[in-house]
């Protein structure tokens, strides 16, 4: 006797289609409670639950109030992590790194950005006087 373990190709994209919906709506309804400030970037980053883990990063920065792409890509660049990088499958390191940042406000790197700019600038301007 030969059995087969074969399943009809229709159940199964229907079950990936719904799993995929619910994933979608989970998504929507998490990056809606960052937006109205219900949960933190930063809580979402460390506990990082199961709609959050194929997520962006940068996803989920650009669904706080006021930060857009430009904002995001700034703020990452004093990170060493990428834009595309999903919460799932970053590490406990990163994950804490991030959050600090976040929760501190990026004033930090701002000025960390400036002490930098401004000490490449300085042997430039050294001779104008």
């Amino acid at each position: 006797m030969h059995a087969e373990a074969r399943m009809s190709p229709g159940p199964q994209h229907l079950q990936a289609l719904q799993r995929a919906n619910a994933v979608r709506l989970a998504r929507a309804d998490l990056k809606r409670r960052v937006a109205v400030g219900d949960v933190s970037a930063a809580q979402v980053i460390l506990s990082s639950p199961w709609e959050a883990e194929s997520m962006t990063v940068s996803d989920l920065l650009t669904s706080q109030k006021r930060w857009g792409t430009t904002r995001c890509r700034k703020f990452l660049q004093c990170v060493p992590i990428p834009e595309n990088k999903t919460i799932g499958s970053m590490t406990e390191r990163q994950r804490r790194a991030l959050a600090q940042l976040l929760s501190v406000g990026e004033a930090s790197c701002r000025a960390d950005v400036t002490e930098e700019r401004s000490e490449r600038l300085e042997p430039a301007l050294a001779g104008v006087a």
